[in-house]
């Protein structure tokens, strides 16, 4: 299906990849970078620019913006082969099921809400000896990516940023644990939870190693998602003697390849562990949420240019109103002025956004940072 762009994009002297690469390194740029992170899937029901012209997902939405193009790849660091997903059991308004983690939940039907998670596959040191021989083998063959495959659909004279996935140390192991199960097994089983942080981090520098001699990155991006609104479901010792340390193998390989740029997803607050994650390499948040963290400013002002952020607009200020929007807006205009800062929505943009407030943000963002001058 053709998608017809709803909207000009922003206008541009620089590509994509320049204006990003330049913004985050608090150099000279055209305008803001202008990306979002997506919408819940219920948006596309209920929101009527997306039914009227058949948008169905975040791809198809990205393209209906006209947004600039913003693009990853990576290598399978994770279980080789998952578990099978299947439905256990059906009920009136969820399932029972077992997804490719091996965890059992209860998920709503319909719904993008986080499921609620009953059993893990694994919750005891040999219960992870026997997932890790059976599904965390360093030489299985999906480990392999395609080079010549990648390198057609990223040529060397692409115009738009380019990222290599450094995978999940601990947010992964987090979905194999459940929530309680990793705060239990952090004091149960220390070892077993280091040797899974182990593992993962070897499968990482593997998948490194395959991909970095190939293209040259703009960045670097990973996955965690271990914080909540009252702070990271591990301790930060955790953090500092367990998951840092590997942290800073894979940063010197990001060094040695010429990546400075390095963000991680983590939702909630991270503050309890951030300092620890920059030690680590990692210089840049996404998609930084606000509730239950902070305003932005208060981690760029204390971390100064040796932090980035992308994201950051709080989603409640989209649904409290335009005059609400204004003044977040205005709040945040330094940073896009100062640089290593890109505003996006603080995660998927849920529903109870009103659509006439979004694209009230939309037109805002494009008044306010469409022509920004670092």
């Amino acid at each position: 299906m053709d998608i017809i762009p709803a909207r000009q994009k922003w206008k541009s002297s620089m590509t994509d990849r320049e204006r990003f690469k330049n913004q985050m390194h608090y150099q000279t740029v055209d305008r803001c970078f202008n990306m979002e992170f997506g919408y819940w899937n219920e948006n596309f029901q209920e929101w009527r620019m997306f039914r009227d012209n058949n948008i169905t997902n975040n791809n198809e939405a990205d393209i209906f913006f006209n947004f600039d193009e913003f693009r990853k790849i990576g290598a399978n660091v994770w279980l080789s082969p998952t578990f099978p997903e299947k439905i256990i059991e059906e009920r009136e308004h969820t399932v029972i099921m077992q997804n490719g983690d091996g965890l059992i939940a209860e998920v709503p039907k319909g719904s993008a809400s986080i499921p609620h998670y009953i059993s893990s596959m694994v919750a005891t040191p040999e219960d992870w000896k026997r997932v890790k021989e059976e599904r965390m083998r360093r030489d299985s063959p999906s480990r392999i990516p395609d080079i010549n495959a990648l390198k057609a659909l990223h040529p060397g004279d692409r115009t738009y940023p380019l990222g290599v996935y450094c995978g999940s140390l601990i947010g992964k192991i987090r979905d194999m644990l459940t929530f309680e199960g990793t705060a239990y097994a952090c004091f149960d089983y220390p070892d077993m939870v280091e040797d899974m942080v182990e593992t993962c981090c070897v499968l990482i520098e593997d998948s490194l190693d395959r991909l970095l001699p190939h293209f040259d990155f703009d960045f670097a991006w990973g996955w965690e998602d271990i914080c909540f609104k009252n702070g990271p479901i591990v301790s930060p010792d955790f953090f500092k003697e367990v998951v840092m340390p590997r942290y800073k193998r894979i940063r010197k390989k990001l060094d040695a390849a010429g990546i400075d740029i390095w963000y991680t997803d983590c939702d909630g607050d991270v503050r309890a562990i951030l300092p620890y994650m920059v030690e680590g390499g990692i210089n840049c948040l996404f998609p930084f949420e606000v509730n239950g963290c902070a305003h932005p400013a208060e981690l760029l002002n204390e971390y100064g240019k040796e932090l980035r952020i992308m994201g950051g607009v709080d989603k409640m200020q989209l649904k409290a109103g335009k005059k609400a929007i204004r003044t977040y807006m205005d709040s945040i205009l330094p940073l896009v002025e100062r640089g290593g800062y890109i505003p996006f929505c603080d995660h998927r943009c849920p529903p109870d956004v009103p659509e006439e407030n979004y694209l009230y943000y939309l037109d805002l963002k494009e008044k306010m940072f469409g022509c920004a001058k670092q």
